[in-house]
């Protein structure tokens, strides 16, 4: 069994911010399923369809549309299209980290 570092941050912070404040359970869920992904590719970003997305979390597409909107809005995640068909690549934004961590996701 693997395990996944998660910051105190999203957990202590974001989860009550995104689930209660923002009233966006969905939110949460697809910022931690992206958080898994790019903790195992120990990448800056990855391409994850929105089917991908949807299947791992068991919202519906519109849902997790919805909640990459929400993530988008809030500055917590960029999304990037090499066109608009194509499908997006995701980078985690992880201001809680100042200046030095706010790029690179993964850097302990």
């Amino acid at each position: 069994m693997h395990h996944i570092a998660i910051d105190d941050y999203v957990v202590d912070v974001l989860l009550p911010d995104l689930v209660g404040h923002d009233k966006s359970p969905a939110g949460f869920l697809v910022y931690l399923i992206l958080w898994t992904l790019l903790f195992r590719s120990e990448s800056r970003s990855i391409a994850v369809s929105l089917q991908t997305l949807s299947s791992q979390t068991g919202l519906s597409k519109s849902a997790v549309q919805a909640a990459i909107r929400l993530l988008g809005r809030r500055g917590l995640i960029e999304v990037t299209r090499a066109s608009p068909t194509a499908v997006p690549q995701y980078e985690l934004v992880r201001h809680w980290l100042g200046r030095r961590g706010k790029r690179h996701p993964f850097s302990f």
